[in-house]
């Protein structure tokens, strides 16, 4: 029976690639992910979605063929995350996670949260309350626990499998991670989940992030962030392509839980300003500032930071912090 490896992904800090498909083409991406390894990177994380955030990003590859792509076309871990319960059944997310740790030994881990409407509503099952699509991921970790340990599982909840066993598995289970954006998930996490992944803040809300995980039982679990960022030559080119690709990000998380559309998206984010994107993502041409930034994430016990430049200057990005921000940490 494989055994949790909770060292694989902590041992060291990380600066990781993120591969947005939301923005880019899976052969795009794939070409990045390799650029970004030449350039020092030392790991990738692939996003998940059916639908862009908006008709500008304009992208939306399936991931889990992808992430089988770029682990044949690196040698760095990787990582993904998906929302089991809706698009995916669990049984299917499980099978699909083995496999790919079974063909990638100790190079990826999962992580997995209660979703969003404009990736999960498209099955036609109904959009339930948050409390609800909490109580259904737990079920489906259990779920997806029990399968990667070989067991017989029959669950009739929120959920339904009916005997389902896993026959090909990794030598070592990965990490099953918990994704929160709010201080009462991260701290429901901390019980059960094997690390968090949260998204970049300020400091201070950060801190309560990890405060609130810490709570719940996650203390000397792994934390994972997600960083965005926009890098450019001037500041205010910086704050354009932020606010051209990401504008999502300024609104409130159970707004952009609800939103079920690329279009609806588009719709909400009309009267958000360039400015408004200041404080939801790391905006700077200093890449003196930008390495600030990656020292307080590592200050705060993040041990994998995941570089998401929102802009399409993936080369430009991928280029520039390889040569320059990378070596201050790896």
């Amino acid at each position: 029976m494989p055994s949790s490896n909770l060292t694989n992904s902590s041992s060291g800090p990380k600066l990781c690639y993120h591969a947005s498909h939301e923005q880019f083409s899976p052969s795009e991406l794939i070409t990045w992910v390799q650029r970004a390894e030449k350039a020092g990177f030392n790991g990738f994380f692939s996003s998940d979605h059916f639908h862009p955030w908006s008709e500008a990003q304009g992208q939306a590859g399936f991931s889990w063929s992808w992430m089988g792509a770029a682990f044949q076309a690196t040698s760095i871990p990787g990582a993904m995350i998906c929302c089991p319960g809706y698009r995916y059944h669990p049984a299917v997310v499980a099978q699909a996670a083995a496999t790919l740790a079974e063909m990638n030994e100790g190079r990826y881990w999962l992580a997995i949260g209660s979703g969003e409407a404009i990736n999960e509503r498209m099955t036609g099952l109904p959009w339930p309350a948050k409390d609800l699509r909490n109580a259904r991921l737990r079920e489906c970790a259990d779920v997806i626990r029990a399968l990667w340990k070989g067991e017989m599982v029959t669950h009739r909840g929120l959920v339904h499998v009916e005997e389902a066993k896993l026959y090909t598995l990794p030598k070592t289970t990965p990490l099953l991670i918990g994704a929160a954006i709010g201080e009462k998930t991260a701290e429901w996490l901390g019980g059960w989940a094997d690390g968090l992944l949260t998204t970049s803040r300020p400091r201070d809300e950060l801190k309560k992030m990890v405060e609130a995980f810490h709570r719940g039982g996650g203390e000397g679990k792994p934390l994972f962030l997600k960083s965005g960022l926009s890098y450019a030559v001037t500041k205010e080119k910086a704050r354009l392509q932020a606010h051209q690709q990401w504008r999502s990000v300024a609104f409130a998380p159970d707004l952009l839980a609800e939103l079920r559309t690329p279009g609806e998206f588009d719709a909400a984010g009309k009267h958000v300003r360039p400015e408004d994107m200041d404080e939801m993502i790391r905006i700077s041409d200093s890449l003196e500032e930008h390495a600030a930034w990656i020292q307080d994430d590592l200050d705060a016990g993040f041990t994998q930071v995941v570089l998401h430049n929102i802009g399409t200057n993936q080369d430009e990005f991928i280029d520039t912090f390889g040569s320059k921000v990378l070596p201050q940490f790896l």
